[in-house]
């Protein structure tokens, strides 16, 4: 059945063929062109493959989370299997924004990865935290209603 799919008389196969080849191609081109790899690691620096992202590296950069945190560290679940699913989904999401240039200026956390965040700063504060889980209308705390600058010295 292949033999017959790539023979000489049988051009629309070889289009095919040559138009999945492209596909790649430039997926891996972009892939590369754009440090792709760096993601797959924990270095914030990674953060700054994307210009609109200086801000939030310079004000982590002179925060007292430098000394104990990485951008993963609370952007990011703990899990290995949850981080990467979330690096997945939040480096599609970024690939069309920035690309489309279709995003908030400043950026804004999206409730999705808020809640993500306000989890690890209950795991890693939890010995302050442990008492306060739930404000009195019996709501889960919103840590970074009041302490969103925290990682992020220029956010109002």
């Amino acid at each position: 059945m292949l033999k017959k799919f790539f023979s000489p008389t049988n051009g629309l196969s070889w289009l095919v063929v040559a138009m999945l080849g492209i596909l790649v191609g430039l997926s891996l081109f972009t892939f590369v062109y754009a440090r792709g790899g760096s993601y797959f690691l924990d270095d914030p620096q990674a953060c700054l493959n994307c210009h609109v992202m200086r801000d939030q590296f310079d004000a982590w950069n002179h925060s007292t989370h430098k000394q104990i945190a990485t951008c993963n560290s609370c952007h990011t679940p703990k899990s290995l299997l949850g981080k990467y699913l979330v690096k997945g989904i939040n480096g599609w999401n970024h690939s069309i924004a920035f690309t489309t240039g279709k995003f908030a200026d400043p950026l804004r956390i999206r409730p999705f990865n808020r809640k993500i965040a306000i989890a690890n700063c209950i795991r890693c504060h939890q010995g302050l935290t442990s008492r306060m889980l739930y404000n009195a209308e019996g709501q889960a705390a919103d840590c970074l209603a009041c302490h969103g600058n925290v990682g992020h010295s220029t956010r109002n």
